[in-house]
């Protein structure tokens, strides 16, 4: 089975445009390197929790809205074999993909698929 990469973050939502540039260009690097895909989605109904949820997870401001991406993998051996690799391609250094959001509060991790139907 594929393996995936999850992602969430807060990104300031007057930057979206530039948020979406960056993924952009992040996912051609990315699928050069063999992720078979990236999404990246805005969010739209993401309430706020009492106990835990998606904004207080990546502690939200007013002015952001929070983002939720994921990329597969055809394996975690694929992953993990150009990770450094991608890590260290000059288009994904932040002078020449800058990241529009605070990179510090994003979470993320890896995850072996478990069900595909």
């Amino acid at each position: 089975m594929n393996y995936v990469d999850g992602f969430v973050l807060a990104v300031p939502t007057d930057k979206k445009e530039a948020y979406i540039k960056h993924a952009n260009e992040a996912a051609e690097v990315f699928k050069e390197y063999g992720a078979l895909s990236l999404v990246d989605c805005w969010g739209d109904d993401v309430p706020a929790g009492e106990v835990t949820s998606f904004p207080m997870a990546v502690k939200c401001e007013p002015h952001e809205t929070v983002c939720f991406s994921w990329l597969t993998w055809p394996s975690k051996k694929v992953r993990d074999e150009n990770m450094e690799k991608i890590m260290d391609d000059p288009r994904m250094r932040p002078d020449n993909n800058p990241m529009p959001f605070d990179g510090r509060r994003m979470i993320f991790g890896g995850f072996e698929v478990i069900v595909d139907k």
